[in-house]
């Protein structure tokens, strides 16, 4: 007879036993030996797990129930010992799931669970939009616009599968915007960092289309798999391995030390960790986030306040009653003509005589006569 596949528990309660366990994607991939795009890919549901993988994602799945319910039994039986907190360590670019991402606990309000997004992803998400645009104060900008529309959009952004890859495509379209170098603060290029193979690996960087730079970062960065890089990047999935494959002979034609995607990807890690990056706290974001929002809606009233009093003032001032125009000029006819001069009297025809018989050339002409 042959083995029935054992039970899985929901791709939720997947995550939340992960979570619950300070595991990252990145660490329950090496113990099963798989990548963490697969772990990613179960824990939303997209895929279901088969083969040898299964089972040993079924076992340690269990382990980690067994875990969870003894340290919830260790809780109930002594209420008078507080744990201290687990501090879930993440590299600048692993980016796993925040613990608010699947169900936010009972009682948590949405400023808190904004809060816990924004502490968990907000240090790496700066670091990885530093390696795209190759600016500090640009990286720092970005993530703080990213969260704070973040936090316009809170009931979309609180229900979406992944919050963080939400944030994280908002902060890279806004790093990536080419509007950036017509603001007179960017057009002069930042210090660039102190050692000299992280000034080349990020110059590198930096010479590679928009495109293929986010796609080579999301790939070797920040770990996701070809069919996520993909997506995020709005491209097809052939597209998107062809982007990389172009990234990658470029950098390892610049610096053939990076041809391996392991030493890429660690080399990225220093590089980024080596700037000092910090992003600001979350309440500071969150009131930003909310001065903007009041600024551009007191602008959208007064402009339309605007239109509507230039709109009264027209039709106050037009006229109420149509004026035609006034006409082309016309023909007058049935007036006389004008008459032609008569004939000469006697004394005009003497004059006329006396003046043709007189003197026509000379200066006698000049000289009057006596009468």
């Amino acid at each position: 007879m042959t083995r029935s596949p054992a039970p899985l528990p929901s791709p939720e309660r997947r995550r939340h036993l992960r979570e619950a366990a300070s595991l990252t994607q990145a660490q329950v991939a090496r113990r099963i030996g798989v990548t963490r795009g697969t772990v990613r890919a179960w824990e939303s549901g997209r895929t279901t797990p088969r083969g040898p993988g299964r089972e040993a994602y079924a076992d340690l799945l269990t382990s980690l129930t067994r875990t969870v319910a003894t340290v919830k039994a260790d809780k109930v039986t002594n209420t008078q010992e507080t744990a201290p907190p687990t501090r879930m360590t993440v590299s600048p670019h692993q980016q796993p799931a925040p613990p608010a991402a699947t169900a936010a606990p009972v009682g948590l309000t949405p400023a808190q669970a904004f809060d816990a997004l924004y502490a968990f992803c907000a240090p790496a998400l700066v670091r990885q939009t530093y390696l795209l645009s190759g600016r500090r104060e640009l990286a720092r900008e970005s993530v703080e616009r990213a969260f704070q529309l973040a936090w316009q959009r809170w009931p979309e952004v609180a229900v979406d599968p992944d919050p963080a890859g939400w944030v994280r495509a908002t902060a890279y379209e806004y790093a990536l915007s080419p509007w950036h170098r017509f603001r007179p603060r960017y057009r002069h290029p930042e210090p660039p960092p102190a050692d000299a193979s992280d000034r080349a690996l990020l110059d590198t960087l930096l010479t590679l289309p928009a495109p293929y730079r986010r796609t080579l970062l999301l790939y070797d960065g920040v770990g996701l798999d070809l069919p996520e890089t993909a997506a995020e990047t709005e491209a097809s999935t052939p597209a998107a391995a062809g982007r990389l494959l172009h990234a990658r002979a470029a950098v390892a034609a610049r610096l053939p030390g990076l041809a391996k995607p392991a030493e890429l990807h660690r080399r990225l890690a220093e590089v980024a960790s080596a700037q000092r990056l910090r992003a600001a706290g979350p309440p500071a974001v969150r009131a930003g986030g909310e001065r903007r929002a009041r600024f551009w809606t007191r602008a959208a009233i007064a402009v339309t306040v605007a239109i509507i009093g230039a709109t009264a003032l027209t039709v106050r001032t037009a006229p109420t009653r149509y004026e035609p125009p006034v006409p082309a000029g016309e023909t007058v006819q049935g007036v006389p003509r004008r008459a032609a001069p008569g004939t000469l009297s006697g004394k005009e025809l003497k004059l006329r005589a006396k003046l043709r018989s007189g003197i026509q050339h000379g200066p006698q002409r000049l000289i009057p006569l006596p009468g």
